[in-house]
């Protein structure tokens, strides 16, 4: 009788690969799940900061607000990628930060952690009882690439953005990042963008370096120390519930998990059951939503760089890139409190720049298969232009009005063809 062999040790098992065989063919992988993590952290992290100072929220607690958000993250993303063989990147809600800068400044923080169970719980029931899957069924393909296209365009024009800088160096970094990337991706496409991630921190130390050993050596970044969660009894109230809680679930469904689903199926994996998707992370939204988790959702950004090729040239084999992402997201979130300091250190121009370079791949993965179905193409350039444009009206975010305006130019344009 044979002894079974566990996923992860399969390839092994079947072919004996010494070490090194096996570090090539899972080291990429494990890259990836690093850089998303590294990219979340440095970037919608500062919403989060912002939406704790706004609403003069103590130590303890914004840090348990990371903890949760963290621990969610990673909860979701190494048993959804395990149980479903995906690279499925969960994330905290983004745009939701950004409503809270202002919006936990009128609410009082128990009413708004009731707002977020209210939002999980919408969130929940959408996904369980299926109606987001019928959505999703409803929305053309091209017109989901073209807004995730849309939402990616930005971070690529933001490499080149960085020139105009007034940072010490930006132009400088961004330029060598840059042509250092082209090398290396002349040489070998998968570890390009890990390469060019070690020679940003390399010049960046090389060129501010009296600057940065000052700020590592402070005692909030080397102080480190497990972070404690703290519970908070939520509070409902009509205002917080018509305030927040709607809004926040209105943005993580149309603004993340639409985006997160339209990276899944422009990666090629169409199988994984969306519902499913969608009602674990409000579940689990559900339960860390009294140590202040805003929203767990899929990912969207950093879930391209784990779903292309970069990750690993195999596509059965990038859900290791999943595992690997929600490993690094529960260890940074053990250490939430004493670590976020240490991420904000990293530059602006470092971050946009990796970030950019990193979804390269995946903005023209999206704009070709915008533009696949003649019939759909213009319908798709203005999903494509309404996203890209970062347009915010009645609270809602230019993913939300892109998909909206395009399914309304798809119906109008089609009707009009088909009398034609």
């Amino acid at each position: 009788m044979k002894t079974p062999i566990s996923p992860l040790s399969s390839d092994l098992g079947k072919t004996n690969q010494p070490f090194s065989d096996l570090a090539t063919d899972y080291f990429p992988a494990i890259l990836a799940g690093l850089i998303a993590v590294l990219i979340s952290y440095a970037g919608p992290m500062l919403l989060m900061v912002q939406a704790a100072q706004a609403a003069h929220l103590s130590k303890d607690l914004s840090s348990s607000w990371l903890w949760a958000v963290s621990i969610g993250s990673g909860i979701c993303s190494i048993g959804l990628s395990y149980r479903y063989k995906t690279p499925v990147i969960c994330a905290w809600n983004t745009p939701g930060a950004a409503l809270l800068v202002t919006g936990l400044m009128t609410v009082p923080y128990n009413q708004a952690i009731g707002a977020y169970l209210v939002a999980a719980a919408i969130t929940f029931l959408i996904g369980a009882t299926g109606a987001f899957n019928r959505l999703m069924s409803a929305i053309p393909k091209s017109l989901c690439a073209a807004m995730l296209a849309g939402i990616l365009f930005r971070f690529g024009v933001e490499v080149f953005a960085n020139t105009h800088s007034e940072s010490k160096g930006a132009p400088w970094l961004t330029a060598i990042m840059f042509f250092a990337y082209l090398a290396y991706k002349r040489q070998s496409a998968r570890y390009a963008v890990v390469l060019t991630l070690m020679t940003g921190v390399v010049v960046w130390g090389i060129v501010d370096w009296d600057n940065q050993a000052a700020k590592l050596t402070t005692e909030s970044v080397w102080h480190f120390a497990l972070t404690k969660p703290i519970w908070s009894t939520p509070e409902f109230s009509v205002k917080a519930i018509i305030s927040l809680a709607i809004p926040l679930a209105v943005l993580c469904l149309t603004g993340q998990q639409v985006p997160g689903i339209a990276v899944l199926r422009a990666a090629g994996f169409d199988k994984v059951p969306v519902s499913k998707l969608i009602s674990v992370t409000g579940f689990t939204s559900l339960i860390f939503a009294p140590f202040g988790a805003h929203g767990i959702n899929l990912a969207a950004i950093t879930a391209a760089i784990c779903t292309g090729s970069e990750a690993h040239q195999k596509r059965e084999k990038r859900w290791i890139a999943g595992v690997a992402c929600g490993i690094f997201y529960v260890l940074i979130g053990c250490f939430a409190g004493s670590l976020k300091d240490l991420f904000l250190l990293l530059p602006h121009a470092l971050v946009s720049t990796v970030a950019g370079l990193a979804l390269l791949g995946a903005i023209q993965n999206g704009l070709v298969n915008a533009m696949a179905e003649p019939e759909e193409r213009e319908a798709a350039l203005i999903t494509f232009i309404v996203t890209a444009s970062n347009l915010t009206l009645l609270g809602l975010g230019a993913a939300c009005w892109g998909i909206l305006l395009g399914i309304a130019s798809h119906l109008v344009l089609r009707k009009s063809s088909s009398k034609n």
